[in-house]
């Protein structure tokens, strides 16, 4: 089944990838839980491009016959059309397929279903399929099966992002061509000596600067015998010193091969080759001539000291040029670190969810398991699937990335009302102080985040008391905000929220890290390390900041900044009734959305629930569909990010074309939702349930 490579260099670059894909933890555990679930015999991770399909990790229980590395050609296989489209491909069975029933690959690999998951990089970068067969016919098409290869197909990508970047890094830091051009860009000479001291190696910039025709006559001498005797001395006693770990530099003076005079500064330091060869010294040798020669013009006329200036005024210049490059690589040293640690959180929290996932499946597959066994792993699962929203929700809150739903609201009362729930997470050996001014104080910002931003801090707060202490809820209006964090303070007005505890307090060594996501200082398994990461992510996209203030054995103090806004521009919410019946009565809606496997999910849904569905598959069809007067649909359900035409503008348009008709917008996570918010429609958070997709249609549709 292999084909040769096309190429030297793209057989590199696939066996780079084959590796990128083999140092990926998850991945066996990925096509583990891929197989036992959908009951597929053959699972794998493939790099697909233009002319090849490289098998990267497989899981083969059929004896397929492909092993890591084993190529197809792309043209006999579904994954073409799969890069070409960056869809899924989902065949529960190819005789009953009306698209793929002709085709010519299930006969040639003998396959009846089968389904394939685009992994597509961050930046757009098409890299492959996450993709499984069987010879019998399997149900694949359900949303939760897709939805799970789209996990897992979306973590993969995650994980070969990072390890790119960290392997570009790399690769430049060890190149040879990378040391090769520092030496011969350097305005020095680089001189490689023996333990011994004789030259071994003279940079192309040392042959100039001595006036050699070459390095021929000078290699395998002594390096001290270069010198004047009077001079050989000195280099000999750097030499040595160097050799016992020290950097020594020396000045001198030493003609060139020419005869010139030269005055030189050499610096002398040991280094290994690999780390583990012989020991070496370097010489870095700098022409200080003019250097030395404006010394001397210095004390004797004026004008040389205003030359002297200047030479010090461009070596400042480069100083702090060098300086800014050391901070820039810093700076790039610290990304790479938090991409490690981001990395290594989301690997071990999806983990997690992962056994949990694979655990109840193992269980539900059990033909003598008892009916009530059944709910309770069938809940776990659905449960675990949550928890995964809740993930990448916090996430994104850190990220400052996640949709809000800004409204106004009275924060007082709200505080008042979370500090009557908090007994239930704090317990009852924690007394909950609240102290609220008597003056109204109203602020526009997410309700939900902003109750799970203070449920965090209490959570926070409550075990750093070990369960027993005092927990002071204070909410001050018309504040400034003071400078945080280096950040400018701002005058305001501005409603802080501060939660106190009397518990054992921040390490200062850890004050610094506490926002960041995944760092925690609790005991495994009492935490994620995410909770106040979501808080520092809402304040900031609500236009605040969250402060704190430590004092180990003291205790500590959250303080929320929020900013107020005048009491005339409050406005209630429309409360939403959780009772209303998600079922429908044959009302007409339009399901816009471009991703075949999700529109196929969508209108299956509401046809269950009792309406009349019609899809498009993009923002530009479902104009043409509703024409001048609305088609005679009661309501438009739209995905925001689609090609072309976004949810959100297709929203605006259908607002002034017909402002009647009702528009709700679903969506995981979009920028556009992001930085503007949903514009007054109705949001649906993916993933949804299909009694929230009714309940929320239901609501959209009825009488007003």
């Amino acid at each position: 089944m292999s084909v040769p490579a096309p190429d030297s260099g793209a057989g590199h670059a696939i066996a780079a990838d084959i590796l990128a894909v083999s140092s990926i933890a998850a991945v066996p555990t990925i096509l583990e839980v891929v197989c036992r679930t959908t009951g597929m015999g053959f699972a794998a991770v493939a790099r697909v491009t233009e002319d090849r399909w490289v098998a990267c990790q497989v899981r083969d229980d059929i004896a397929f016959g492909l092993q890591p590395g084993g190529e197809l050609r792309v043209e006999t296989t579904l994954c073409r059309e799969i890069r070409r489209s960056g869809t899924a491909v989902v065949i529960d069975n190819v005789s009953e397929d009306a698209v793929y029933c002709g085709h010519p690959t299930p006969a040639l690999y003998g396959f009846a279903s089968y389904i394939s998951m685009p992994i597509v990089l961050p930046d757009g970068t098409f890299f492959g399929t996450l993709c499984a067969i069987d010879p019998r016919p399997a149900r694949l098409n359900t949303p939760e099966t897709v939805g799970m290869f789209k996990l897992f197909a979306d973590l993969i990508a995650f994980h070969l992002n990072a390890h790119a970047n960290v392997a570009s890094s790399e690769e430049v830091r060890r190149s040879a061509a990378f040391v090769t051009g520092i030496l011969a860009a350097s305005p020095d000479g680089v001189n490689v000596l023996s333990a011994d001291g004789r030259l071994e190696f003279m940079n192309a910039r040392g042959v100039a600067l001595n006036q050699l025709d070459s390095d021929e006559a000078v290699l395998g001498r002594p390096f001290a015998d270069l010198w004047p005797e009077a001079e050989r001395g000195k280099v000999q006693d750097a030499m040595a010193r160097a050799a016992a770990g020290e950097i020594a530099r020396i000045e001198g003076f030493g003609p060139t091969a020419r005869g010139e005079p030269r005055w030189w500064e050499v610096s002398f330091a040991s280094f290994r080759p690999d780390g583990t060869g012989p020991l070496k010294l370097v010489a870095i040798s700098r022409d200080i001539s003019e250097r030395v020669e404006a010394g001397a013009a210095l004390r004797e006329s004026a004008a040389t000291l205003r030359e002297l200036n200047e030479t010090l005024e461009e070596r400042v210049d480069a100083r702090t040029r060098d300086l800014l490059a050391a901070e820039e690589a810093l700076r790039q040293s610290q990304k790479m670190e938090a991409v490690g640690q981001l990395t290594g959180g989301v690997a071990h929290d999806f983990n997690n969810l992962l056994t949990i996932i694979r655990s109840s499946v193992d269980f539900l597959r059990r033909p003598e398991l008892p009916e009530a066994r059944k709910r309770r792993y069938l809940d776990a699962v659905s449960d675990t699937v949550d928890r995964a929203a809740k993930l990448t929700g916090q996430l994104l809150a850190f990220a400052r990335r996640q949709t809000l739903r800004p409204e106004v609201f009275e924060v007082g009362a709200r505080l008042r009302a979370v500090a009557d729930m908090l007994d239930t997470v704090t317990g009852a050996r924690i007394r909950v102080v609240t102290q609220v001014p008597e003056a109204l104080c109203f602020v526009r910002a997410d309700l939900s985040q902003f109750e799970t931003a203070l449920v965090n801090m209490a959570v926070n707060a409550r075990d750093a008391m070990a369960g027993e202490g005092t927990l002071t809820l204070r909410l001050t209006c018309a504040d400034a905000m003071p400078p945080i964090r280096g950040h400018a303070g701002a005058r305001g007005p501005f409603a802080a929220v501060s939660l106190a505890d009397t518990g054992s307090g921040i390490a200062p060594e850890h004050v610094g890290r506490i926002f960041e996501p995944f760092f925690t200082t609790k005991e495994v398994g009492r935490g994620t390390g995410l909770g106040l990461s979501q808080v520092f992510g809402f304040a900031k996209q609500s236009g605040g900041d969250v402060a704190v203030e430590s004092r180990p054995g003291r205790g500590t103090t959250f303080t929320l900044y929020l900013p107020e806004i005048e009491p005339e521009a409050h406005t209630e919410r429309p409360a939403v009734d959780d009772a209303l019946s998600p079922v429908g009565s044959g009302q007409r809606v339009l399901v816009v959305e471009d991703n075949v496997e999700v529109g196929r999910f969508a209108t299956q849904i509401l046809q269950d629930l009792g309406y009349a569905t019609v899809w498009a598959v993009n923002a530009e069809d479902a104009l043409d569909r509703l024409g001048p007067d609305g088609g005679g649909f009661e309501a438009v359900f739209s995905d925001v990010v689609m090609p072309g035409m976004g949810g959100i503008a297709l929203a605006k348009e259908l607002r002034q074309r017909l402002p009647g008709l009702p528009v709700v917008l679903a969506s995981g996570y979009s920028h556009v939702l992001a930085q503007e918010g949903a514009h007054g429609f109705e949001l649906l958070h993916k993933p949804y349930s299909a009694e929230q997709l009714g309940r929320i249609l239901r609501r959209a549709v009825a009488p007003r």
